[in-house]
């Protein structure tokens, strides 16, 4: 399997971000990290080997982007308005700078949003911002509103809350998109949301799969048995939906 390292220094981040590339054609995946993980910890959990197959048949080329949530969500010496800010900054960084580089290196016209965990939250939420610069959804595991605090998750953002923040979660948006322009973007991506049925984000992810029902955004919603919030489970989910 083609396996590619890459690293530049951001002109968004003002740091060095690191990547990995698995394979040589076929529709690309920008796969998101877990919460606080790095580029390289899909493939040691065997995640991208689980997809082996396709990506050397030439079906997929996975594109797997590091984590900054050490300097945004979980950065708790920073004001959550400054937390925002640097997520803002990670998306301008997928946006302008992985898009790009995607593109100098793969002509197939689709791009695959994908993530586990606070990595679905990315993979769902870039892609529901910029509907135009994607295709496809595969978000496991997810938490769509990081302002909830539940028995082992805080809101990370201590209770405050501005446009910035509401404007990036998700399950909070959603319910106020009436734009009859960015429903039909929203209608045309194919959108995949798991979530296990003892995951700790399950009514988080029903609040999100009745907002959309209720805009008639499509999507398909499946409820695994079981938490499901695991490597050994995300193995079995990329073979089915990505």
């Amino acid at each position: 399997m083609n396996k590619e390292y890459h690293t530049w220094q951001s002109s968004h981040l003002n740091r060095n971000m690191e990547l990995l590339v698995f394979g040589f054609a076929g529709k690309p995946v920008i796969f998101f990290p877990t919460r606080t993980a790095r580029f390289y910890d899909y493939e040691d959990w065997e995640v991208i080997d689980a997809m082996k197959d396709r990506i050397e048949a030439g079906e997929l080329q996975i594109f797997c982007l590091d984590s900054m949530d050490t300097e945004s969500f979980y950065c708790t010496e920073k004001h959550p308005s400054e937390r925002i800010k640097r997520h803002l900054l990670f998306e301008s960084y997928v946006l302008y700078e992985i898009i790009p580089f995607i593109r100098s290196r793969n002509t197939h016209p689709d791009i695959i949003s994908a993530g586990c965990s606070l990595g679905a939250y990315h993979a769902l939420n870039i892609a529901f911002r910029y509907p135009h610069y994607f295709s496809k959804i595969v978000a496991m595991s997810g938490r769509y509103d990081l302002t909830l605090k539940l028995d082992y998750f805080n809101d990370l953002f201590d209770g405050f809350m501005n446009e910035d923040i509401f404007m990036n979660m998700p399950s909070l948006y959603v319910p106020h998109i009436h734009s009859p322009q960015v429903i039909s973007q929203l209608k045309r991506l194919d959108i995949t949301i798991v979530i296990g049925e003892t995951d700790a984000f399950l009514n988080n992810n029903n609040t999100l799969h009745d907002a959309l029902n209720k805009i008639g955004i499509g999507h398909q919603y499946f409820i695994w048995g079981g938490e499901a919030h695991k490597a050994q489970y995300w193995r079995e989910m990329v073979k089915l939906y990505i």
